[in-house]
């Protein structure tokens, strides 16, 4: 006869483990959590309430607490009060904190206390890495991915949603304003009545907003970038891949070791173009792995004349293609990569042959430029294909031969960008859908970075347990 299992007496006396410690097994990752946490000087990173205050309630040892955190990144529960919760039924967190059960403010307020202690737990993570050899490859990918801040989108302004908001709330008064002279030319009723006063309060609210708006402006308008955010105010309201979509929250900034895919260093920032990241993130990265030389790829975002200068001075050779901003190009003219640089005659040939020779040197834009053209375009066959004015002038930077070698190493390894993509898209691919770190949950600058030094821990900590296992990291952890 066919029978499904059956389930066990709820009524019926059972007789459990005696030991906490029977419920988890060797392979278990709290170990790794467990050992990683007591093997750190939390003193030395500077955790809030390492020595236990004189008078008062007892405290909770601040490892107790980071363990918590750890735990709770590694399994989606980024929440205090989900965190609080767990430390009640969960078995594994009730083994891991010695069934202490701290409450969520006390969960909360120690991640908000501790950014900077959060950060350096991280980072020796990090360091622990390369001691065991996992960042041998001084090769790393750049990249910068938008997370949503606790702020939503109607409580940031910007001059444009300013303008937009004023033009809405005018066309709103004047449509109530409308209504009420058509009310009045109406006969007296009750019903009427109460209209004309549901309309004149409608017009008070919309007269406030309008006085709020304007303070609101006032403080825009005196920002540095001209945009403000109410709720968080480091929070800033950015652009993403999607066209026209856009998120109010932070960028943050990874370099990704290209052979392991861990997370070498990392930083979250409020500006939302890469443009000026490049060499801050290189030159962290190369420190990290205290390397002579570094190799570093990034997507056509990142290309800054200056930034690629920087990367050179700092030992670091860079790899990305350069966006084509070229209105010759899009107009269908020979654009500036048509012209080719003789280095030994310093002059630029031209697609019909002739010489462009060097002509005077001024500054733009804090650069120091080189300017070339020739008289011979007035009589040139391919005038109308090159330039619409007199002659064609081509521009060269002091520094140029460093965008060229750049563009070189990208002809010669034309796989680079894929290399990027599958290194350094992993690791946000893994924190957003697999950990759930979509969002932040606490405001402003310095504590939204210690979240995300909590989430880079636990991806990296993911991985590590992946590549060697967990009783070999362990062992690592405890030699």
């Amino acid at each position: 006869m066919r029978r499904f299992v059956e389930e066990a007496d709820r009524g019926q006396w059972t007789l459990l483990p005696e030991c906490l410690d029977d419920f988890i097994d060797e392979s278990n990752p709290v170990r790794v959590i467990d050992v990683f946490v007591d093997a750190l000087d939390l003193a030395e990173m500077s955790f809030d309430g390492v020595e236990p205050a004189v008078t008062g309630r007892p405290s909770y040892h601040p490892s107790v607490l980071l363990k918590l955190y750890i735990y709770g990144y590694l399994n989606r529960v980024q929440s205090s009060r989900r965190l609080e919760r767990e430390a009640r039924r969960n078995v594994e967190v009730m083994w891991l904190l010695g069934r202490l059960a701290p409450d969520h403010k006390t969960i909360a307020d120690f991640r908000k206390d501790n950014g900077l202690a959060l950060r350096k737990v991280c980072a020796r993570f990090v360091e622990l890495c390369r001691e065991m050899g996992l960042l041998a490859t001084a090769s790393v990918a750049i990249d910068g991915s938008k997370f949503k801040a606790v702020n939503n989108r109607d409580k940031n302004f910007t001059k444009a949603k300013v303008q937009r908001r004023r033009a809405q709330l005018e066309e709103s008064v004047a449509r109530y304003l409308s209504q009420l002279d058509t009310a009045d030319r109406q006969e007296p009723t009750e019903a009427l009545a109460a209209k004309v006063t549901r309309l004149t309060e409608k017009l008070t609210k919309l007269k406030d907003e309008m006085g709020k708006l304007a303070v609101y402006e006032k403080q825009m308008l005196a920002s540095p970038d001209q945009q403000i955010s109410l709720t968080d105010p480091d929070s800033r309201s950015m652009a993403t891949s999607g066209r026209g979509s856009g998120v109010v929250g932070y960028n943050v900034q990874v370099a990704v070791d290209t052979e392991r895919h861990l997370i070498v260093t990392h930083e979250v920032t409020n500006s939302g173009s890469d443009r000026a990241q490049l060499a801050n993130m290189a030159k962290q990265a190369k420190d990290v792995l205290q390397t002579e030389t570094l190799e570093a790829v990034a997507d056509r975002g990142y290309f800054s004349s200056l930034e690629i200068l920087a990367c050179h001075e700092a030992g670091v050779t860079v790899t990305l293609p350069k966006p084509l901003t070229s209105g010759a190009k899009s107009d269908g003219r020979f654009g500036k990569q048509d012209f080719v640089y003789l280095p030994d005659e310093d002059v630029y040939r031209c697609p019909a042959g002739e010489r462009l020779p060097y002509r005077f040197t001024n500054e733009e834009d804090g650069k120091r430029m080189r300017r070339y053209w020739t008289t011979a375009c007035q009589n040139c066959s391919l005038k109308s294909q090159c330039t619409t004015g007199p002659e064609r002038r081509i521009p060269r930077w002091e520094h140029e031969h460093l965008l060229e070698a750049v563009q070189q190493r990208l002809d010669a390894n034309p796989k680079a960008m894929r290399q990027r993509r599958e290194t350094v898209e992993h690791p946000f691919g893994t924190m957003k859908a697999r950990m759930g770190a979509t969002h932040f949950l606490t405001k402003t600058l310095p504590k939204v970075a210690a979240e995300m030094a909590l989430s880079v821990l636990a991806y990296n900590l993911t991985r590590v347990m992946n590549i060697v296992g967990i009783k070999p990291l362990i062992a690592a952890i405890a030699a």
